[in-house]
């Protein structure tokens, strides 16, 4: 049937109204409803065996205009909808983004979801229905402040299954209800993301910002993404929530192969859990438990969930590697824990090293540990990071099990992150190489014929222009922030860490700001972009967003600095605002500390959109600088080996430096300045200066000098527009490795086996 009367059916139905008498509103709920009935009209991906996705966040983002897409309509509807008065990015631009993520572990989720389903491979995801996300991040006297996030309305891509189970805990039990989110191939059919949730959360618990009773569990499992865990409750509550996503989840799978009438011990034959980060691990004892209750004995239990689940490591940070106390088990799920010590009894029968025990002399449970000697595979998600794996963080482990270790160079989804989100150069790459990109990415490399074609060059200066202008114009509608489309744009956005280094940046502006005021002017105007949240509880990384902002406040301000370089840091940075901003960068910021960065799937989509890289030789960053050469991307900084070093010796000392370099000293000594604490909380700018004085824990100050002056290389390269435009050409034409499709192959090929 012709979609414009399908659409105006449903307009009918719903508002007793033509399509074109529809308020904005309207017509987005009328879509969403053609577009969720679409979905259920779609076939689900069957097959012999299935792997299941268990990740504690799924970074999803609108979802209207990748449905659009994978339908093969969204032209279509935009036709359409343009014939009765209406524009598709207007309507798309009313959706809620799903809050159930924060960061690369759950875009990386969300992006594999997407290929699962794109190469037609039977996989789910497994979550958690999370009601207020993180926190929405509000911007208040130059400080972040987090307020909840609410997302879900009666108009949501959510919809309510039949399942539901018992989840036990210490004295009291809970009852599940599941919501199940339809992922769409390319042209294809459909998987599911499952979110388990419970009847009784309440919103309302909510004050004073994102605070609430974290002991009232009827009310409050499912609020946050990562309750804060600088309190003892707060860690309890992470605990409450990942039984509660594991056990759901495995009792589902075994559900699923009853009604299949497959016998359980056939299960590794049929199901694949793959682990994603630390937060789902209690999954294998979990699981363990569930078979023994169905009549395994422990030792076959073990050895059927060992050939069952696969780990994927996403970062060599402790912080990230979760060790729970046996007291809080005991406390809230007393169940596990003569599994899990069954389970360090097995491993210390493999290996009297204490480095790979599960239970350490503190009485603390090592996640990362047990999926390790109880998974059948371990991977990496970067070459370098997963060299360093197993040459250092866990050597000891990959001593003991060298064919478990392997590496899968994370990738993203082109649909979204080029189909989606820059419309202009997709039709742009279309007119000259065709569309089988878009399910094959390497013919992206296609595009290097016309590396020396000045038509071509031009017209892709002209579509960054375009996309410039596009920001420039969003940024003063919602930053109330007027920027310069003809500066270049010089973009940081990833999550606010220290080991992302978005304090070297700042001494960075720090220096162009110095510069300017005393009459250097820089090769090129530049507009430099920040977006990031940082935790709660992350005091530092607080700080660094307060200093920012007062820089921001300061040179935005300063009629004699603003023409020739300006600040924004955008509020409540998330994946609509990536699609925003990605697509108009000119510099992509990848600065970590090198060997710190698991990967990274941010520097992947600046690429792909043409965006050029400065960064270290830290994750991805390695495979993209032998991808693009030497000519087509900026590089500075130790390399980590370097780095490794100077953990292992103690010798880096930040006072040395500065005592060495007092033009660094200068920079440093800026942020307690009477120009920044005019405009800053004197005590939060002070802890940030004696950090980078005395401690500078990811080494900032070490690479800041060459940070700069590569910074400044890049800045004069920029003017030669041409050959500007060459680099970005190259590393769009390079991007085609880095399509999650590859990877999710990859990880099919050598893991799933699906």
């Amino acid at each position: 049937m012709d979609l414009n009367i399908q659409l105006e059916q449903y307009a009918q139905n719903l508002y007793q109204h033509t399509l074109k008498e529809c308020s904005k509103e309207q017509v987005y709920v009328v879509l969403l409803n053609y577009v969720k009935q679409a979905l259920e009209d779609k076939e689900f991906i069957k097959g012999n065996k299935k792997v299941y996705y268990f990740s504690a966040e799924f970074l999803i983002g609108k979802l209207m205009s990748n449905n659009l897409i994978n339908l093969g309509i969204r032209k279509e509807v935009r036709e359409v909808l343009h014939a009765n008065g209406f524009d598709l990015a207007e309507i798309e631009e009313l959706e809620n983004e799903p809050s159930l993520g924060n960061g690369g572990l759950g875009r990386l989720a969300a992006c594999f979801l997407d290929s699962i389903a794109t190469l037609n491979l039977p996989g789910d995801g497994i979550g958690l229905n999370y009601h207020l996300g993180l926190f929405k991040q509000v911007f208040k006297a130059n400080k972040q402040c987090e307020e909840p996030n609410p997302w879900i309305d009666d108009h949501s891509w959510l919809n309510r299954s039949f399942k539901r189970y018992r989840v036990d805990y210490k004295g009291f039990s809970l009852h599940s209800v599941l919501y199940d989110i339809d992922i769409l191939g390319y042209h294809g059919n459909k998987n599911q993301l499952h979110l388990f949730d419970i009847e009784t959360v309440d919103e309302n618990l909510v004050h004073d910002g994102i605070s609430f009773d974290q002991s009232n569990l009827l009310k409050n499992l499912t609020l946050f993404l990562y309750p804060d865990d600088s309190t003892e409750e707060g860690k309890k509550l992470r605990l409450y929530q990942q039984y509660f996503m594991v056990s759901n989840g495995a009792q589902m799978i075994l559900e699923d192969l009853k009604e299949r009438n497959i016998p359980l011990n056939e299960l590794d034959q049929h199901v694949v859990i793959q682990i994603n980060d630390t937060h789902p691990s209690l999954v294998i004892p979990e699981l363990i438990r569930l078979l023994m209750l169905e009549g395994f004995t422990i030792k076959e239990a073990i050895s059927l969930v060992s050939k069952t689940c696969a780990y994927t490591n996403h970062t060599i940070l402790a912080e990230a590697l979760e060790k729970w106390p046996m007291s809080y088990l005991e406390e809230i799920v007393p169940q596990l824990l003569p599994i899990i010590e069954a389970l360090d009894a097995v491993a210390y029968e493999r290996s009297h090293n204490h480095k790979v025990a599960i239970i350490d002399e503190n009485k603390l449970v090592h996640m990362a540990s047990m999926d390790i000697h109880f998974g059948y595979s371990i991977n990496g998600v970067a070459a370098i990071h997963t060299d360093i794996l197993k040459n250092s963080e866990l050597k000891d482990f990959y001593d003991l099990y060298p064919n478990k270790f392997n590496n899968k160079t994370n990738g993203i989804t082109f649909r979204r992150w080029l189909l989606s989100c820059n419309e202009e150069l997709t039709d742009f790459i279309d007119s000259l190489i065709g569309e089988g990109y878009k399910e094959n990415a390497d013919e992206l490399k296609k595009l290097l014929d016309f590396v020396n074609d000045e038509d071509v060059l031009n017209r892709l200066l002209k579509i960054k222009t375009d996309k410039k202008k596009e920001l420039a114009a969003y940024l003063y509608n919602h930053e109330g922030v007027k920027v310069d489309a003809d500066s270049l744009f010089d973009i940081q956005i990833k999550r606010l860490h220290e080991y992302k280094r978005q304090q070297m940046n700042v001494l960075y502006i720090i220096h162009q700001y110095l510069e300017i005021k005393r009459g250097n002017l820089p090769a090129y105007p530049m507009t430099c972009i920040f977006g990031a949240k940082a935790a709660p509880a992350y005091t530092l990384a607080k700080d660094i967003i307060h200093t920012i902002l007062c820089l921001s406040q300061i040179i935005n301000n300063d009629p004699e600095v603003s023409p020739y370089l300006k600040i924004v840091m955008v509020e409540n940075y998330n994946v609509t605002y990536a699609e925003k901003l990605i697509p108009a960068a000119d510099i992509s910021e990848q600065i970590s500390l090198a060997s710190k960065e698991a990967s990274g799937t941010g520097n992947m989509k600046f690429m792909l959109n043409g965006a050029v890289t400065l960064g270290t030789d830290d994750g991805a960053n390695v495979e993209i600088h032998e991808l693009v050469g030497d000519n087509n991307i900026y590089i500075f900084g130790v390399d980590s080996d370097s780095v490794i070093a100077h953990y292992e010796n103690n010798d880096y000392s930040p006072q040395i430096l500065l005592e060495q370099n007092p033009e660094l000293r200068e920079l440093v000594d800026f942020i307690v300045s009477d120009t920044l604490t005019s405009v800053g909380d004197r005590e939060a700018l002070e802890r940030l200066h004696h950090d980078l004085t005395y401690k500078d824990w990811f080494m900032a100050l070490l690479d800041t000098k060459d940070y700069i002056e590569t910074k400044q290389n890049a800045t004069k390269d920029y003017k030669e527009r041409l050959n500007w435009a060459k680099k970005m050409l190259v590393n769009i034409a390079k991007a085609g490795y880095f399509s999650s499709d590859r990877t999710i192959k990859q990880y099919n090929e050598d893991i799933w086996k699906l």
